[in-house]
């Protein structure tokens, strides 16, 4: 969730929940949508087939902007959709539309008190008179705001995390709106693969929305991490909780891109690095249930007081967007990871032909793609592999002690590159959603670990979580 004391939004005095206004709203848009359409086409009849090429980008991402500025007067889950597909649409949807689309996050204007107090006194009815609330959010995000609380009996700081007014209730007539809306803007394919994503879509914001469910994840980590002093997970308040209001103590961290952070000693941050990929690695090896929000905002950075004896700890806040994948899929990823770890290319071949046998996506691949996938995975897992397996790995990469430098890899940039050369190939399809939760997963630690600036060796990384022979 954004800060919004980092916007100087006024706080929004109404949200249309109603099915009529959000589709009276959706009904401007496209009618506006299609006479810009129209008036486009009018002025380009007589252009040259470079001049109207150069118009209809410019256009598109005009268009694009428009669809963004509409969706976020709507908020609620018209734009957690948008941002979803901001997420893992670039596969099939046009680059001027996942731009704009990005820019969703940071529409987070906040609600005003009146609104949230009322939601806050219909799920907690008389008990809201046993909490001193602070009517300024701390975080806002396109389906609740947080705020600040202390319990008067006890004194125990928590936090509301509370969902705006019938939102929930709104979530298939919101994808509903969002596909038409999409149809009308004319730039959108209208595929098999976009129809698979809307359901995805809709399993995902309806698990979002039951706060129950997520208060439940919650107590599940916390659980997994409570032996283990580099992590810290809000408790869940039961009692005050239900499917529209979460409580949880309230826990206190600086942002990964705080100050305090980048001054840190190196080995700090090495250290708060290798938790943060250890959560992703137990992840894929031991759990099989994924947090598939890269986020900053989900993070925070407890700094220890006294480091000499005690750890930096990584405070983790948001569990609505957990997954669950089968065996299958898993097993796929821990093939694909440790075929890069030792930087084997037969193994890497070996894993992407298994993959062939569960998903049509690898079975129809032709053998040169493979071999591109192949070239793909191994420089993907680059910071998992042994020094000692891997010589294409940069010299600048690795410090003095194999350590690897994640700031200074490149790597999405090398990735993306490389990628591009199977994504122009006539046999390359869409990925499966699936391994696309898995990839963003990736992305998301990388660019964490490279904000952060760690250094981590393969070795630690990987070791705990195999019976593989390292010499």
């Amino acid at each position: 969730m954004a800060n919004p004391q980092n916007y100087d939004n006024q706080p929004l005095e109404q949200l249309k929940t109603s099915a009529l206004d959000r589709r009276l709203s959706i009904a401007k848009a496209s009618l506006n949508i299609g006479r810009r359409w129209a008036t486009n086409s009018a002025f380009g009849l007589f252009k040259s087939k470079e001049e109207k090429a150069i118009q209809k980008q410019a256009f598109m991402r005009e268009q694009a902007q428009y669809l963004v500025d509409e969706l976020g007067k709507l908020k609620g889950s018209v734009v957690k959709i948008g941002q979803m597909l901001a997420l893992y649409g670039e596969h099939f949807l046009p680059p001027e539309i996942t731009e704009a689309l990005q820019t969703l996050n940071s529409q987070t204007t906040a609600f005003s008190w009146p609104i949230i107090k009322s939601a806050l006194q219909t799920e907690l009815g008389d008990t809201i008179h046993e909490f001193d609330i602070d009517h300024t959010p701390i975080g806002t995000a396109s389906l609740s705001q947080v705020h600040r609380a202390v319990h008067k009996a006890t004194g125990e700081q928590v936090v509301f995390k509370v969902q705006y007014p019938n939102i929930a209730d709104a979530v298939d007539s919101d994808l509903d709106l969002f596909r038409q809306l999409l149809k009308v803007t004319n730039v959108v394919p209208q595929t098999r693969q976009l129809d698979d994503w809307f359901e995805e879509i809709r399993d995902l914001l309806h698990h979002e929305v039951n706060y129950l469910l997520e208060a439940d994840t919650t107590e599940l980590f916390f659980q997994r991490f409570a032996g283990d002093s580099r992590y810290v997970v809000p408790r869940i308040l039961k009692a005050y909780s239900t499917d529209r209001l979460l409580c949880m103590t309230y826990e206190d961290g600086v942002s990964i891109l705080d100050e305090q952070v980048f001054a840190l000693p190196q080995e700090r941050r090495n250290a708060i690095g290798q938790a943060s990929i250890e959560i992703m690695l137990r992840e894929i090896f031991e759990w099989g249930d994924m947090q598939t929000d890269p986020n900053f905002g989900n993070y925070l950075i407890r700094l220890a007081q006294k480091p000499d004896t005690q750890l930096d700890q990584l405070v983790l806040l948001d569990f609505g967007a957990i997954r669950q994948f089968d065996d299958n899929l898993l097993l796929i990823a821990r093939n694909l990871l440790l075929a890069g770890v030792f930087h084997d290319r037969s193994k890497m071949r070996q894993a992407i032909d298994q993959a062939g046998k569960h998903f049509e996506f690898f079975a129809n691949l032709s053998d040169s793609v493979k071999n591109d996938m192949v070239e793909l995975c191994l420089l993907a897992s680059e910071p998992f592999s042994l020094p000692s397996r891997n010589p294409t790995i940069p010299p600048n990469v690795l410090d003095v002690h194999g350590n690897y430098i994640w700031a200074e890899s490149d790597l999405h940039n090398r990735v993306i590159k490389l990628a591009s050369k199977s994504a122009t190939s006539k046999s390359f399809s869409v990925p499966p959603k699936e391994l696309m939760f898995i990839s963003r997963k990736f992305i998301g630690a990388y660019t964490f670990m490279t904000v952060l600036d760690a250094r981590t060796k393969a070795h630690d990384l990987i070791a705990k979580f195999t019976s593989e022979d390292w010499t």
